[in-house]
């Protein structure tokens, strides 16, 4: 289980890092990845969209379905398999929205990885030494720890899809999925501040395990910024590492 406690106290750690962001004249740093993140972003979903109709054609187009359909002459069948590949293109569109951000992660952990340590350096009022190789290891580390993470949530999710099916109980699994990318990606965000402290893999995992309200708190906020079009999207990742930073300063856990 988790605590409530955690869940808000992470929630509120964003008004923390707007105010922070505000005072310590980040914002070079928050629109830089912000910018990139909407164009790849909006790249990726005009290519998923694109494709997938692609995709579509291609997968009828193995089975027997369109001579079916064209034998039959029925709007109405006709009807059902456009609905059908709509859907299959929506879904296709859902994994994309739900897998980008590890992308993103990994090409973007050199930078989130300096602003986490940034943000840590001005709250302590000191300095973290450049090394190289350290930060070679810890970008090699975060894209480690990026991917166990999607293939957490992969079967997590493999396994909420099967439950979907149970009356009742299917009603309920659109939010509990939510609830698990929230957690996946909160992760990721505590995640730095763990590798800079020099905790290895399993000290990481075991530590947010411990503080999951922290990530589950981090990662919703997250979620709901990317219903913000464009400025949530430029906003969310930089405010979401800065935000889980700040937390584990405050609560001095690291």
């Amino acid at each position: 289980m988790f605590s409530f406690r955690e869940v808000l106290a992470a929630i509120q750690s964003y008004g923390k890092a707007h105010q922070f962001i505000i005072h310590n004249k980040l914002w070079k740093w928050i629109l830089l990845p912000g910018i990139i993140y909407c164009l790849l972003f909006i790249a990726g979903i005009y290519f998923v969209w694109s494709y997938s109709g692609e995709f579509v054609e291609y997968l009828f187009g193995l089975l027997p379905l369109r001579v079916w359909i064209q034998d039959l002459e029925s709007s109405w069948v006709s009807f059902v398999f456009i609905l059908l590949a709509f859907c299959i293109r929506m879904i296709l569109l859902l994994l994309y929205f739900s897998y980008f951000k590890y992308l993103f992660l990994i090409l973007g952990s050199p930078l989130f990885a300096y602003l986490s340590e940034k943000t840590e350096a001005i709250l302590q009022y000191r300095e973290f030494p450049f090394n190289i190789r350290e930060f070679l290891k810890d970008m090699v580390r975060g894209i480690k720890m990026s991917f166990r993470n999607m293939v957490y949530q992969t079967i997590c999710l493999a396994l909420l899809f099967l439950l979907s099916f149970i009356p009742i109980l299917g009603w309920i699994t659109p939010l509990v999925g939510f609830f698990v990318e929230a957690y996946f990606y909160g992760f990721s965000m505590m995640d730095y501040s763990c590798e800079r402290h020099r905790m290895n893999m399993r000290q990481s995992i075991a530590f947010i395990k411990e503080h999951r309200g922290m990530a589950l708190g981090n990662g919703t906020v997250f979620y709901l910024f990317m219903f913000i079009p464009f400025i949530g999207w430029a906003l969310a990742p930089s405010y979401a590492v800065i935000a889980a930073t700040i937390h584990l300063q405050d609560k001095r856990l690291l």
